[in-house]
């Protein structure tokens, strides 16, 4: 069903059941955009709708799998349809998988590569266009300090958001007549399920402690807040950020400028 009278921004975002994707979708919510939610987990979108609606914002939760072309076009088509168009979208969907090259199978190293890489381009594959009729928008993309400095054993990890940051430059220029900017930001260690269940793989009988170590890793002491970084999304995606495209923006507490002795 298409509102009566479409919201001023609508923006969608994926991976947006749990983490960054959550606290992203939230932030948006409460500056006043529509927000689209798109996710594996039914229960877990479900739960940060609820949360927006509660707050008085608009939000729409849609079930797919990013890595898919008819799962990511349908996400696009569903928010469009709701709430008019699209202005912003928020590529945060990924996973974490470990491994070399000689110990990664092929179906993990596709796995990771399909959803951390594969599914930012599907993603705005279907969303420039409606971002281009609504005369110009912004994409924000999620890579990782492991795109710059990188650990043993995160090969199809650290590739994908290698990835991630080239392809954001070649967008944000394939893109700039179409007045869309596009723009990635690089975490370092952020407090989501998925660091907590990297912690688990690490230290069974104490994730805590796990997760502690990689925050004495950060200059400024501990793990990273997904509100903090949700809140530099929120500004990338914002008009005041209408002069930065191309771009890759570190929040990392501190973890790359500290050098290894």
């Amino acid at each position: 069903m298409t509102l009566a009278s479409p919201p001023d921004r609508v923006a969608l975002v994926t991976g947006a059941g749990k983490g960054i994707g959550a606290a992203c979708a939230r932030r948006l919510a409460a500056e006043g955009a529509a927000v689209g939610l798109m996710d594996r987990d039914r229960a877990a979108l479900d739960g940060v709708v609820a949360d927006i609606d509660a707050t008085g914002g608009r939000a729409l939760a849609v079930v797919g799998d990013v890595s898919q072309s008819a799962d990511a076009a349908a996400a696009v088509e569903a928010v469009v349809a709701r709430f008019g168009g699209l202005d912003v979208l928020v590529n945060n969907a990924g996973i974490q998988r470990y491994g070399s090259v000689d110990t990664t199978d092929e179906a993990v190293w596709n796995e990771v590569i399909g959803v951390n890489l594969t599914g930012v381009y599907l993603m705005s594959r279907y969303a420039v266009p409606q971002l281009r009729a609504r005369g110009g928008g912004a994409i924000v993309n999620t890579a990782s300090v492991q795109a710059f400095a990188s650990q043993a054993d995160v090969a199809a990890y650290s590739a994908s958001k290698g990835g991630v940051v080239a392809l954001t430059r070649t967008m944000a220029l394939d893109h700039a007549a179409d007045r869309i900017r596009v723009t990635c930001i690089a975490p370092g260690s952020v407090r989501t399920p998925m660091l907590e269940w990297a912690a688990e793989q690490f230290s069974p009988d104490d994730p805590e402690a796990a997760i502690a170590e990689w925050g004495s890793k950060h200059a400024l002491g501990s793990v990273i807040d997904p509100d903090d970084v949700a809140r530099l999304v929120a500004f990338l995606a914002s008009d005041a950020a209408r002069a930065i495209t191309g771009s890759c923006h570190v929040i990392d507490a501190g973890l790359l400028a500290k050098a290894a002795i």
